[in-house]
């Protein structure tokens, strides 16, 4: 193929691009791209690759020799999928590459949570320890995962594979109903789980369904004791609720790698530093190394299924 054209390569410069790059006669790539600068890069284009970057119809028709649209992510709601299949472009994501890195993230958080370890570690920075009137410092409670209750909303790949490491912790898992669907066996619902769960883990799509699921009722719900984990989108948790709930001690702590606007350039109800046993982390669970050379591995494999004249993993 002759063309192709990486859009904004930013959060995969480190990752080596050579084989992909070898299946193209012309590999242009962009740290990032404007709006008003799509048309002109993707005109001459036979592959566009893109993660972020929107690709609307007005773009897509000024680029006539375009076939196939690599998404270097899973969610595709920055290309305009009717126009793309009105012009008969194909598009393929990625999908499953940050299932390890994501899992790991969670308990990564829920350790941290769990045993205080920002505030263990704060206090050895700022002395207090050396000041202890014994050889251990135990300011802060510290709770064991073995025999407590694991609640998981969204059980795929990812919610699956947390609930076989909290196993592995000796936790009880539940899981909730996906919300708006109809009861399933095994699932409890959302308002009857909320109660019995020590910890909660988000893995749930952004629907009409889902956002706003965790608000202040929700958390008037929970257990005093209970901690929260959003590795889902930020949408789904009423941020100021949240934000609310650790004041007054609703819940215990909460960790989330998500959030409704990103990055937040206008603020955040949670990142005021006054909010205790909080961790807020940069939509960063996806990326490491190993994931994002997976997700370069994928769309070579599509390229080069393409090419064959198959469709991997098109969503239109």
């Amino acid at each position: 193929m002759e063309k192709a054209v990486f859009l904004d390569l930013e959060s995969l410069e480190d990752i080596d691009l050579a084989a992909l790059a070898a299946e193209f006669d012309s590999f242009e790539t962009h740290m990032a791209t404007a709006p008003a600068e799509v048309a002109a890069r993707i005109r001459d284009a036979e592959v566009v690759l893109v993660n972020k970057v929107r690709l609307d119809a007005a773009a897509l028709q000024q680029a006539p020799r375009l076939k196939l649209i690599c998404v270097v992510a899973t969610g595709t709601n920055n290309v305009d999928l009717e126009a793309a299949q009105r012009l008969g472009i194909q598009v393929s994501n990625c999908r499953a590459y940050g299932n390890d890195s994501v899992i790991q993230h969670v308990f990564a958080l829920l350790l941290a949570l769990s045993t205080r370890l920002l505030d263990y570690h704060q206090a050895v920075q700022t002395g207090r320890w050396q000041q202890a009137g014994q050889f251990c410092f135990l300011d802060f409670p510290i709770a064991e995962l073995a025999g407590k209750t694991l609640g998981i909303v969204g059980y795929g790949n990812l919610g699956q594979g947390v609930g076989r490491i909290a196993e592995a912790f000796g936790m009880k898992v539940m899981i909730a109903q996906r919300p708006g669907g109809p009861a399933e066996a095994g699932r409890a619902p959302l308002d009857e789980l909320l109660p019995q769960v020590d910890v909660l883990t988000l893995h749930c799509p952004l629907t009409e369904h889902t956002r706003n699921l965790l608000d202040a009722a929700a958390f008037r719900r929970m257990k005093n004791s209970a901690l929260l984990i959003n590795v889902a989108r930020g949408g789904i948790v009423d941020e100021a609720a949240l934000a609310e709930a650790l004041r007054t001690g609703e819940i215990a702590g909460a960790a989330t790698d998500v959030l409704s606007v990103e990055p937040p350039r206008e603020g955040n109800p949670l990142l005021d530093s006054g909010i205790p046993n909080l961790i807020v982390t940069p939509h960063n669970a996806w990326g490491s190394r190993e994931a994002r050379q997976r997700i370069i591995g994928q769309t070579l494999d599509t390229v080069q299924a393409f090419k064959r004249g198959e469709a991997l993993r098109a969503v239109c």
